[in-house]
């Protein structure tokens, strides 16, 4: 294995990290306006990601910066394709961040409602739009000679891109719904965990579609690859598994579910990294757009000793905040910033 063939693994594990970890957190925000019946479970919904929405959300980061040092190339060129579509995948982020600091500042209900519903469409554009994205480096865009795209941004709606875009919102969704089960009680979670039963079918269907069309379309040979099989069958068990009640097996599944089909993405594309329709031959590769070997190196020494730090921190982050959470305790005021004592609080399951 050469050092451009790892970092793209590792870049690989950084996306399919992001999409687990952050795709409950999208499935959250998502969610949280249509389960909810009330403010109080609004805030329950919330404060399940309250503490590590904004930790997660490093993997995005993460994972542009390995393109970025790694494959200067392929991040030149992708990030100048993308231009304008990832102008709003940052407002969404932006507007999704700034929805769960400010939504309790003020007392104004159409204030809160203005930002429940910037959390819930910035929750939903987000992995849309990064769907839509690897989609097209799946597919295939315009790509001259000199690495630069030759279309506009319509020419990036493609058929294919813009179903996987669909697939990964349907997955964040199936995601959280499962993460909520996990981490409410009552009537809430009651209603969720039919509700993820439902999404867990429909996931089922969506993403068939999505290894289907991306094995006879781009995949040489009629054999599904094991990820694509592996996509379709956790989240047939992720599904079976809601509606019998195991929750901690049903978000596992949906966990390898998610892992599979970003694994599917980047297995169907590897060794190239953009595909040009223009020539196969201007498509860009792992091989002519890593960096030199001394920086790959150094940045293989700094991952071995950094990486397992992080994992380690996250670990401890979600094992301290594992508890559910139910409303306030009796005798508190029912409103309050969600930093506050008098916010919904976290007890045993």
């Amino acid at each position: 294995m050469t050092l451009g063939t790892f970092w793209f693994l590792i870049d690989v594990i950084f996306w399919v990290g992001f999409f687990i970890l952050e795709g409950f957190d999208f499935g959250v925000g998502i969610l949280h306006s249509f389960v909810s019946r009330n403010d109080e479970e609004r805030r329950i919904c919330i404060n399940t990601i309250g503490p590590v929405w904004d930790a997660n959300e490093v993997w995005l980061i993460v994972a542009g910066a390995v393109i970025f040092a790694a494959f200067p190339l392929w991040y030149a060129t992708m990030f100048s394709t993308l231009y304008l579509a990832l102008v709003v995948l940052l407002v969404a982020l932006i507007v999704r961040g700034v929805a769960f600091e400010y939504t309790r500042k003020i007392e104004d209900p159409r204030w809160r409602t203005s930002f429940k519903w910037g959390l819930t469409i910035g929750s939903a554009l987000i992995p849309l739009l990064i769907g839509v994205a690897f989609g097209d480096l799946l597919h295939g865009l315009p790509i001259n000679a000199n690495h630069q795209y030759t279309g506009n941004f319509f020419g990036l709606l493609t058929p294919f891109g813009l179903y996987s875009g669909v697939t990964m919102l349907v997955l964040s969704t199936l995601m959280g719904a499962t993460y909520l089960t996990l981490k409410t009680t009552g009537d809430l979670h009651d209603r969720v965990a039919k509700l993820s039963t439902q999404i867990g079918w429909v996931s089922v269907l969506v993403v068939w579609g999505f290894v289907t069309w991306a094995h006879l379309g781009f995949a040489p040979g009629f054999v599904p690859n094991p990820v694509e099989v592996v996509a379709v069958l956790a989240l047939i068990a992720a599904a079976w598994l809601a509606g019998n009640g195991s929750e901690g097996w049903a978000f596992a599944m949906s966990a390898v579910g998610v892992a599979s089909t970003v694994g599917t993405f980047f297995t169907q594309l590897y060794p190239k990294v953009m595909i040009s329709t223009t020539s196969r031959a201007y498509s860009i590769t792992i091989a002519n757009s890593a960096s030199p070997t001394y920086t790959l190196r150094v940045m293989t020494v700094v991952a071995l000793v950094f990486f397992p730090v992080v994992l380690v921190y996250l670990t401890w982050t979600y094992v301290v905040f594992r508890r559910r959470i139910t409303g306030p305790r009796l005798g508190t005021p029912a409103e309050g910033d969600l930093s506050s004592p008098t916010s919904p609080t976290a007890v045993e399951s």
